[in-house]
This record gives structure tokens, C-alpha cells and sequence, in this order.
């Protein structure tokens, strides 16, 4: 599956189904793209030839997951539509996608990567992350995310905003790095999943880029949170582009 095709499949399902599951099956492609694919949740599924389908028995609550590949058929059942369909395409040879356990509360899983908006992009063997590299922050390790330099992180914070407020000027501090992506790629996207959910990741990684692209201008902080008093004034509900 292209990349492209991995978006149709995402809009696909915002229309059919809740953008919830849409939001799911858009990560899991983002997360397990690997070239063969993987499948996860309610959804038709093909990947390279194979074609998986998940039903739900309401009787016992119980998913079955129907892989076809063209010359043969695995049926198989599990708790969730992910386990049904990740055990079905374990059955064909392929690595399955599963998504990570939930956090408890008060706790977020998020990635940052250093992406600056110079004409040099470091690469991620840049000397400039040796440090970072052998002493990366606590609850984080270090990935290679196309060449870019970033990290994968379970970090404490009430909201994820918190959490990676507090992280990026941990590193900023500790390593002079400005942490500018979320790994949003399409940040026209949207989804209103509240303050821990991807909305909330678009949200923060239009704020980092904000900052530091404002500060390439000449704008201080001080300068941006004034901005943003003065457009959307203080503890004013503003909802799809309409203060209310």
C-alpha cells in the first residue's frame, strides 16, 4: 500500500465510520508502514494481495478476522479486531501492526523529532545529537525517523500540550535543540479527539513551529503568547473558527 493509499483508506473511514476508528487506522499505517503492511481495526484491509475482513459477534462479543491472500483463507477469532487481524496476518507471513497498551491517566505517548527551518537540515548522524543520543530524557528512546533525528517518549503531563511543553524545554535547556515536529505530516488534517488525542498533536506541533519560525523573524515568546491573548482573548471558548 502507497502512502497515498494509506490517506484514501483514512478518509474512507471518517465517512463511514466515526472519526475515531479513521484516526486509528491512519496510525497504524503511519506507525507500521514497513513496504508489506499490516491491518488493524473494523475495515477491509489489502495489503500486498492480502485481503482481511474483521466482523464482531455481538452474541459473544468475540471479533473474527477472514485473511485472503488468492490461494488460500485463515479464519481466526480474538477479543479486539486488532488481535483478530494482527494473528490473521501473522498467519500469512507478515509482521502485524498492535497498538501499544493504554497509559494511565495522567501519562502521554507522543514523538518529537528536530526538523529546524534552515536550508541545512541535520542529518541524524550529525555529531549535533551525539549527547542527546547517549543521554536521551527519561521515558524516551531515540529513533531515526527518515533521516531526521527524534525521539519516542511516555512522559508524565496532565494534557499532552504539558507534556511536551515540558519535555522540548527540557532538551532545549540541556542540549540547545528546539524540538519543532509531532510527526504530523498533513497538518490541514483534523480530528476533535480532545486534549490527549491527535488534534491535540497538530495543535502542538503548529505551536512548535510557530515558535521557532517566529523567532527566525525576530519574534521573542513573549511576542507569540501575546498574539495568541489578543486573537483569541483569555478563557474565551473559541469552536470552528467562531468565538462563542
Amino acid at each position: 500500500m502507497t502512502r497515498e493509499e494509506a490517506y484514501e483508506e483514512f478518509f474512507r473511514l471518517a465517512q463511514e465510520w466515526d472519526i475515531e476508528r479513521a484516526v486509528a487506522a491512519h496510525r497504524a499505517e503511519k506507525e507500521a508502514f514497513t513496504g508489506r503492511g499490516t491491518v488493524s481495526g473494523e475495515w477491509d484491509g489489502e495489503r500486498v494481495g492480502l485481503s482481511i475482513r474483521c466482523t464482531k459477534n455481538e452474541t459473544t462479543g468475540l471479533w473474527t478476522a477472514v485473511g485472503e491472500d488468492g490461494t488460500r483463507t485463515v479464519t481466526l477469532t480474538a477479543d479486539t479486531s486488532d488481535e483478530a487481524s494482527a494473528l490473521v496476518t501473522e498467519a500469512f507471513g507478515f509482521t502485524a501492526y498492535r497498538p501499544p497498551p493504554p497509559l494511565p491517566p495522567e501519562w502521554q505517548r507522543f514523538s518529537l523529532m528536530h526538523k529546524p527551518v534552515t536550508y541545512h537540515h541535520p542529518s541524524f548522524a550529525d555529531p549535533l545529537y551525539d549527547a542527546i543520543k547517549t543521554r536521551p530524557p527519561e521515558g524516551c528512546e531515540v529513533k531515526d525517523w527518515g533521516g531526521y533525528f527524534g525521539l519516542r517518549c511516555i512522559r508524565p503531563g496532565v494534557t499532552l500540550l504539558e507534556a511536551v511543553g515540558t519535555l522540548v524545554a527540557e532538551i532545549r535547556v540541556e542540549h540547545g535543540l528546539l524540538m519543532t515536529d509531532l510527526g504530523i505530516e498533513k497538518l490541514d488534517e483534523w480530528s476533535s479527539d480532545g486534549t490527549d488525542g491527535w488534534g491535540a498533536e497538530i495543535v502542538g506541533q503548529l505551536l512548535l513551529m510557530a515558535a521557532e519560525r517566529g523567532a527566525v523573524l525576530g519574534y521573542s515568546g513573549d511576542d507569540m503568547v501575546r498574539f495568541l491573548r489578543a486573537a483569541v482573548g483569555s478563557g474565551q471558548e473559541v469552536a470552528h473558527g467562531r468565538s462563542r
